[in-house]
């Protein structure tokens, strides 16, 4: 769903690490954060991450420990992008060296809630920091924290209005206004409403695109990815091809 109306501007989890060696590698990162639980920050990385693996070497860093991420990585029995975790704040600067140094061009660090420190430094770490959010009430008034952090950082961070109605223009509207008129930031052009393809694809650890490739959720995942190729100004994406996706 394409939303315009907006104002202008290693310990290691599951498979073997299949990062080739490389030479010289100029490692792009974003950090998914949000201080509030349930905001779909899981979610938004591994499909992300996934989207990224189709034509680049990326990969996801848990730093929750809830580890939803890490279970949905072993739930691919090896396919990308490789999950690795993340237990304290001092380590995640080393976690991401090592992975450059590997050959990873792309990582999406996942952050936990109500975790200050581990999302602070995951967004002095990243190159852009998106911020899921629900289009409601409590969600949007929780975002004050969010905002706070990430202005801190001085990177560029955007809003993903996610798990909203998917036809309700009047509600993201309104929440765009209340975003950039009480917290200042700027809203990501491509909303993720909710849909069932996104909770089909995570039991089966897959993502949208891999349950349904002409679904509507498929659809949106990839604009969000070819907008994020943008913002972080690598090669947009090239269609491929699924293997074992439903038709």
């Amino acid at each position: 769903m394409l939303y315009d109306d907006r104002p202008p501007p290693l310990a290691r989890v599951g498979p073997p690490v299949h990062m080739p060696r490389c030479v010289e590698v100029n490692m792009r990162t974003i950090a998914v954060v949000s201080q509030k639980g349930g905001a779909g920050k899981t979610t938004l990385a591994v499909h992300l991450a996934t989207e990224a693996a189709r034509s680049h070497v990326a990969l996801i860093v848990d730093t929750d420990p809830q580890a939803t991420a890490s279970r949905w990585g072993e739930w691919r029995r090896g396919a990308e992008p490789e999950v690795i975790d993340c237990g304290a704040p001092s380590l995640l600067a080393g976690k991401l060296a090592k992975a450059a140094d590997l050959g990873a061009e792309l990582a999406v660090i996942d952050t936990p809630p109500h975790a200050d420190a581990m999302a602070r430094q995951a967004s002095r770490l990243a190159d852009l920091i998106l911020i899921p959010c629900r289009p409601r009430a409590f969600d949007l008034a929780a975002i004050e924290a969010t905002a706070e952090l990430v202005r801190s950082s001085g990177k560029p961070a955007f809003v993903v209005f996610n798990a909203g109605p998917p036809r309700a223009p009047l509600i993201y509207r309104e929440a765009t206004s209340l975003i950039g008129d009480a917290f200042r930031l700027p809203i990501a052009p491509v909303v993720l409403p909710e849909r069932a393809a996104f909770h089909h694809s995570a039991a089966a650890g897959r993502t949208a695109p891999e349950h349904q490739v002409e679904g509507k959720a498929a659809g949106e995942i990839r604009a969000l990815w070819a907008w994020t190729c943008a913002q972080l100004d690598v090669p947009p994406p090239r269609r491929t091809a699924l293997v074992g996706a439903a038709a």
